[in-house]
């Protein structure tokens, strides 16, 4: 006799019951961009460490040129590149801010405050390191999702299946997707059944029923069930793609501050060089003394800098959109990262962020063998067949109830001719007895009696 066990999904429970974790296709980790490969890096590190070593010498009245050579080392190292581009685009006629930067830390230097510009030098090395690391981990971001799509595809033809570079791949190509195996393109289901997880693409928490004329996605994960697919889209055209281009262009834009920044900053750059020059000419032509003029003209120009302003504008911004593709959230630019300051509302989707999108067992219903019947199985008895049956089911509705059946301490039996059927359920025989696990449509459509029992499952909410 066959005692069909009805799963049920109720994704709007919110109630925190403990189950087994599942594996789901997560973001690849992004490739890391070691420190040191990265010059801005390195020429940071030198400076900022011959800065440290010289300070405590500076103050407690070591020689001067004990300190005053790791003073010029810290200058060298980490000036020489703004300095070199701030020459470079003066020869374009720009007055970049880096050139002011080094032009005051060599002036902070002439009126004998090394410290205040080796200080300068220190702080505008690090924040450019700083820059250049933001940027290349949003590289190294985009490079992760590069990964969800496989480098290889194994193609149908009519002399058999090869396996074949990715980039060869082209429409109207047939491709053999295995269980546990990622789509290679963007295609349609052209033979075959299975369950695919999507979540890295639509956010599903589930793995979702794929037939044939179905569409799937590059870089999703086939769990079960081998899918001949047909290529619709161009590698370069697929959805993955777009995204990966959508992350690429969201580090070359500029927020409305930094346009603003960059709009005031050559005026500025002039203002502050004309005034210091001012501020230095026109006392001397007056018959002031040298050294006290010099030392307030520079002291002008170092305080009058706009190094600050500039370096708190895309640095940080970098340094968002980097962390946010690190955690799997892909920023569309950086006016949208700006904007969320401004932000007092936000609309999430529940699954995946406010919860977990783990399936559990809420409830387990037995009920008559036969409608009018008698009494049927117990709750315990209907949650040991479908225990029993799912138990080499690799489905996370099955772990679920496997995993409830564990909590529960109800024993297990052996299951003998097990089969899945993608979509469907499950079947097996458990103590002689067929069982079968499945939808209540792919059941009650099913030839043999009503159910005997009923399974509620629901995705649980967050432990955060």
């Amino acid at each position: 006799m066959a005692l069909p066990v009805l799963g049920e999904q109720n994704q709007e429970s919110e109630r925190d019951d403990r189950a087994a974790p599942r594996p789901r296709a997560a973001l690849p980790p992004p490739r890391g961009t070691r420190l040191s490969a990265l010059p801005e890096v390195r020429w940071a590190a030198v400076s900022a460490l011959a800065f440290l070593l010289a300070l405590p010498l500076d103050l407690t009245g070591a020689p001067a040129w004990t300190w005053g050579l790791l003073y010029a080392l810290c200058y060298a190292a980490g000036g020489w590149e703004p300095g070199w581009a701030g020459l470079r685009a003066l020869r374009e006629r720009t007055l970049d801010v880096d050139l002011l930067m080094v032009v005051a830390a060599i002036g902070a230097a002439a009126i004998g405050q090394f410290l205040d510009g080796g200080l300068l030098i220190v702080i505008f090395a690090v924040s450019g390191a700083l820059e250049a690391l933001a940027t290349r981990r949003t590289a190294d971001s985009v490079r992760g999702l590069l990964d969800l799509a496989p480098a290889t595809a194994v193609r149908c033809t009519p002399g058999g299946e090869e396996r074949v570079p990715l980039a060869r791949l082209a429409v109207g190509d047939v491709v053999l997707v295995r269980p546990g195996e990622r789509l290679p393109a963007d295609g349609t289901v052209a033979e075959g059944a299975g369950d695919v997880d999507q979540a890295t693409i639509t956010g599903e928490p589930l793995p979702v029923v794929r037939t044939v004329g179905d569409p799937v996605f590059a870089g999703t994960l086939n769990g079960t069930g081998a899918l001949r697919v047909r290529v619709d889209k161009d590698a370069s055209e697929s959805v993955i793609a777009r995204i990966v281009e959508m992350v690429a262009e969201a580090s070359d834009t500029k927020a409305p501050t930094q346009l603003f920044v960059e709009k005031v900053e050559q005026r500025y750059s002039a203002g502050v060089v004309a005034a210091t020059l001012a501020l230095f000419g026109l006392p001397l032509a007056f018959g002031a003394d040298f050294t006290p003029t010099l030392l307030r003209a520079m002291t002008f120009m170092i305080v009058a800098s706009p190094c600050a302003v500039v370096l708190a504008t895309m640095p940080p911004l970098l340094s968002a959109i980097a962390n946010a593709g690190r955690h799997g959230v892909l920023v569309k630019s950086a006016v949208v990262m700006e904007r969320l300051g401004s932000v007092n509302r936000v609309a999430l989707d529940k699954t995946g962020t406010l919860t977990e999108g783990t399936p559990r067992v809420t409830d387990v219903i037995a009920l008559p063998a036969v409608p009018g019947g008698g009494a049927g199985p117990t709750e315990e008895e209907v949650l040991a067949l479908a225990a029993s049956a799912e138990h080499s089911s690799e489905h996370p509705l099955a772990r679920a109830v496997v995993a409830h059946a564990a909590e529960r301490g109800v024993p297990l039996s052996p299951a003998a001719e097990f089969s899945s059927a993608p979509g469907r359920g499950v079947r097996a025989l458990i103590g002689g007895r067929e069982v079968r696990v499945g939808s209540p449509a792919a059941l009650l459509g099913a030839a043999g009696p009503p159910a005997a029992g009923r399974i509620a499952l629901t995705a649980s909410t967050a432990s955060t």
